[in-house]
C-alpha cells in the first residue's frame, strides 16, 4: 500500500513514525516544500537568545534521517494540488509539475503568518517569524538591531520581545488587544508581566493598531499607530497566524474559519484523506465541542490517531484542554481549559477564583509564591480551566490540572486529591488543594499556619 505523507512538520513526522511501526511494508513518501525537513519552530526563541548554537540543532528529523527508516523523501517539492476521484496529487518541483498517486494521503497544511493588511510589511528589516528561513534572517539582524518594535504580544511575540530585549536591544511590543497574552491568562496575570517588562526597559503598547510601517531607502525607519510614531531600525510582525488551506478549497470540506473538516478519526470529508495539524480543529474538553487549538502536543496526538485509522479505522481522537506553558524574564506560566476571554463558551455558567499561596513553610528560608486561578461551572463545580505563575518553576503542575479536566472532576475532588507533603517541596495542602478548598469557599487550617 502506498502512503503520501504531506508535510515533514510535527504532524507529518508522528504519522510517518507510526505508519513504520504499523506497517513495516508499506511505500511511504514523505513531500516538503522547503529544503530542510522538520524544523522545530518552538525552539527560536533558544536560538535567537544564543541557547542553541545553529538552526540545525532545531531539527528532530533530517531528509536522511527519513531515508535511513526507509522513507521515500522528496524534498524541494510543493503539493499544490490534489484529485481525489482519481487519487493523485499535483507536485510541483524547479522542474515543473508532476501527478504521483496514492492509496492513503495525510496532509498537514498548517498555517502561515497573518499579513497585516497596511503599507510597508515588504520593506528592508521587516520579518515574520515562522519556520527556519525566518529564524535565521531575524537572528543575523539581531547584531545589526538598536531598536525594534514587534507587532503583536501572543506567545511568539512576547519569545522575540525577550530575546530581544536580553541582547540590549530597545524593544516595543504593540497589540490591537488591550493586554499582552490576552488569549492565553487573564488579568491578574498580564497586570504583573506587564509591569515586570515595564521594569526590565520594554516598551508596552496595548489596544493599539498599527496603521502603516514608513521606510527611508528600501528600509524601515518607523512604525506608525492609531496612537503614536515608533523611530526603529526593525520590525517583527507576529499578529498571529491562519491556516494554510485556500488551495484545499473543493478538494475537501473547509471549516468557516479555514480549517480542514476532520472527524473522529482525523479522516476529512474525503475517504482515504487525513489531516491533522494547525489547520485542524481539535476535540476540546471543557466545552465537549472542537476548537483550533495550534500546539505540537495536539499536533503529534491527532498524528498518531490519524496513522492508526488511515488502513482500518480504529481509534478516536481523545479530547484535549488546550494545556500550554511559556515564560517571560523571571516568571514561569502554564494554562489550561477555558479562560475569561472564552468561558461562555462552556454550557453552563461559570465562576472563578484567584489565589496566592506559599510554595513552601516559612522555615524553608524563602518566600516563593505560587500565583493561581480555576474556572469551574458554578453548579456542577466541574472545572474547566486553570492558570498557574510563579517565579519558581511550577508549570508541571498545570498537567494535574489538565487531566482533572478530562476526567470531569470537580472541585471537591481535586481539594482533597491525594499529593505529597515534603517541606523541601511544598506545604502540607498542596497548592492545587489550596486552590480549589479557596474556590469551593473552605480553609481546611491552610490559613491558619504558623508556618
Amino acid at each position: 500500500m502506498k502512503f503520501i505523507v504531506v508535510g515533514t512538520s510535527h504532524a507529518g513526522y508522528e504519522v510517518v513514525e507510526t505508519l513504520l511501526k504499523d506497517h513495516p511494508d508499506a511505500d511511504i513518501h514523505l513531500y516538503e516544500r522547503g529544503s530542510t525537513a522538520s524544523f522545530l519552530s518552538c525552539g527560536i526563541q533558544s536560538y535567537l537568545e544564543g541557547i542553541s548554537e545553529n538552526a540545525d540543532q532545531l531539527h528532530y528529523a533530517t531528509e536522511q534521517s527519513f531515508k535511513d527508516q526507509g522513507v521515500n523523501v522528496h524534498m524541494n517539492s510543493d503539493v499544490v494540488g490534489i484529485n481525489s476521484s482519481d487519487k493523485t496529487i499535483t507536485v510541483k518541483t524547479a522542474d515543473g509539475e508532476t501527478e504521483e498517486s496514492y492509496d492513503k494521503l495525510f496532509i498537514s497544511p498548517g498555517a502561515k503568518p497573518v499579513e497585516l493588511p497596511i503599507p510597508g510589511t515588504d520593506l528592508e528589516n521587516t520579518f515574520y517569524v515562522r519556520g527556519r528561513d525566518w529564524a535565521q534572517k531575524i537572528k543575523a539582524r539581531m547584531a545589526h538591531s538598536k531598536k525594534a518594535v514587534v507587532v503583536g504580544a501572543g506567545y511568539i511575540g512576547i519569545e522575540v520581545v525577550e530575546a530581544f530585549a536580553k541582547a540590549g536591544i530597545e524593544v516595543t511590543v504593540i497589540d490591537a488587544l488591550d493586554r499582552v497574552l490576552k488569549t492565553y491568562l487573564d488579568k491578574e496575570f498580564t497586570d504583573i508581566l506587564e509591569d515586570k517588562m515595564r521594569e526590565e526597559n520594554i516598551t508596552v503598547r496595548t489596544d493599539e493598531m498599527v496603521k502603516e510601517i514608513v521606510g527611508e531607502n528600501g528600509k524601515v525607519q518607523k512604525v506608525i499607530t492609531n496612537k503614536g510614531e515608533y523611530d526603529v531600525d526593525t520590525v517583527i510582525l507576529s499578529a498571529g497566524v491562519r491556516p494554510n488551506t485556500k488551495w484545499l478549497d473543493g478538494v475537501v470540506d473547509l471549516n468557516n474559519d479555514g480549517t480542514v473538516v476532520v472527524d473522529e478519526y482525523m479522516q476529512t470529508s474525503e475517504k482515504d484523506i487525513f489531516a491533522a495539524g494547525d489547520a485542524t480543529r481539535i476535540p476540546f474538553a471543557p466545552n465537549h465541542g472542537d476548537k483550533l487549538i495550534a500546539l505540537a502536543s495536539n499536533a503529534r496526538r491527532q498524528a498518531v490517531v490519524a496513522a492508526k485509522n488511515m488502513v482500518e479505522k480504529k481509534m478516536k481522537m481523545p479530547e484535549v484542554a488546550g494545556t500550554s506553558g511559556l515564560s517571560l524574564l523571571s516568571y514561569k506560566f502554564a494554562s489550561t481549559g477555558v479562560k475569561d476571554i472564552d468561558s461562555d463558551t462552556v454550557d453552563a455558567e461559570v465562576s472563578s477564583k484567584y489565589v496566592e499561596e506559599k510554595l513552601r513553610p516559612k522555615f524553608m528560608g524563602d518566600d516563593e509564591t505560587v500565583k493561581m486561578k480555576i474556572h469551574f461551572e458554578k453548579d456542577s463545580k466541574r472545572i474547566v480551566g486553570a492558570q498557574l505563575m510563579s517565579t519558581y518553576d511550577i508549570t508541571p503542575a498545570i498537567n494535574t490540572l489538565s487531566v482533572a479536566i478530562t476526567a470531569g472532576w470537580t472541585l471537591d475532588q481535586l481539594a482533597f486529591a491525594d499529593f505529597f507533603f515534603q517541606p523541601g517541596f511544598n506545604r502540607p495542602w498542596n497548592f492545587l488543594n489550596v486552590l480549589a478548598q479557596q474556590a469551593s469557599g473552605e480553609t481546611y487550617g491552610s490559613d491558619n499556619m504558623l508556618f
